[in-house]
């Protein structure tokens, strides 16, 4: 089948469209003028620390909080004039969830269908099938309070997809969860996208966005600092590889002058040292060349951590 050109690509309209958007809370500005396009499709995120900015965007986005200042564009349509028409075509999943306990897996898809003027039978048809996407068919009449925390995120997330959004938004989808929770929900949203659907999520695990983002901004104190998809970014920002030095307590800042030179860039932590070069083999062999000899010593590649790091200059979890 014949791929889209770069010209007609660049001529889809954007689901999503900001520019200079703003958001304050009295004299606190949360949102400062930020500009950021969505496509058709795209899986696209905003990765940031907590208070960078993330949720105010995404409550805009939502059309559940006014735009302070600035240009605004949901699914073509301004949230100020028309945020009943976009919230009926959006999904959303909050931060927490808010599933209704008393009912089971079923009837809280059921009864969420019906703020959308689904009819009861189309609802139930819509319920099974996304209970099957969502591997939870066989739990269909469990009630909710019985599940655990990743069943419930998926729940969530087969309830945001009831009225079929065009958008489906997505807030720190996996905040909380075990490592094996996290990999079935990021496979289920992988499965979204194969379906064409277009995901907007905010997220402040880099390994999260580096799976699941084709482009997402970075923000930080209400402003976007970088954007880019996540393998242009670690290509901008760092270097190809990173070795990470560990060394006993209490010896680390003697340890410091002796690697000057070693490495492009040297970023140090609380609890190791960070060199960033092109080949980090190269790098250890000279650490241990000058007489030095950490703990330990790990080469790995660069990730978004890193240009969190180098961008922020401190760690990305807060």
């Amino acid at each position: 089948m014949a791929q889209p050109s770069a010209a007609s690509a660049a001529d889809v309209p954007s689901l999503i469209h900001a520019r200079g958007l703003t958001k304050r809370f009295g004299s606190f500005m949360a949102v400062d003028g930020i500009d950021f396009d969505v496509a058709p499709g795209e899986s696209f995120g905003f990765l940031g620390p907590n208070g960078a900015g993330k949720t105010s965007t995404m409550r805009m986005i939502g059309a559940v909080s006014p735009v302070s200042a600035g240009t605004l564009r949901i699914l073509g349509m301004d949230p100020g004039r028309d945020g009943a028409r976009i919230r009926a075509r959006l999904g959303v999943v909050p931060q927490q969830d808010n599933l209704d306990v008393d009912l089971t897996l079923r009837e809280n898809l059921i009864v969420y269908g019906r703020y959308f003027d689904i009819p009861w039978a189309e609802g139930a048809r819509r319920a099974d099938e996304l209970l099957d996407f969502a591997q939870l068919a066989d739990r269909r009449d469990t009630q909710v309070e019985s599940l655990s925390g990743g069943m419930k995120r998926r729940l969530t997330i087969a309830r945001a997809m009831i009225n079929q959004p065009d958008v489906l938004l997505l807030d720190e989808p996996t905040t909380g969860l075990d490592p094996q929770a996290r990999h079935i929900l990021w496979d289920r949203l992988y499965g979204l996208k194969q379906r064409g659907v277009t995901l907007v999520l905010t997220t402040h695990y880099m390994d999260e966005a580096q799976q699941l983002c084709d482009r997402l901004v970075v923000m930080d104190k209400g402003r976007i600092v970088a954007e880019g998809s996540p393998n242009s970014l670690i290509a901008q920002y760092t270097t190809r590889e990173v070795t990470e030095l560990r060394f006993p307590v209490g010896t680390q800042a003697a340890a410091l002058p002796t690697l000057e030179g070693l490495a492009d860039r040297i970023e140090v932590l609380p609890d190791r040292v960070l060199m960033y070069a092109e080949d980090g083999e190269v790098v250890a062999e000279g650490v241990h060349a000058r007489g030095l000899h950490p703990e330990t010593v790990l080469v790995r590649r660069s990730t978004l951590e890193d240009v969190f790091l180098r961008l922020t200059g401190r760690s990305l979890i807060d």
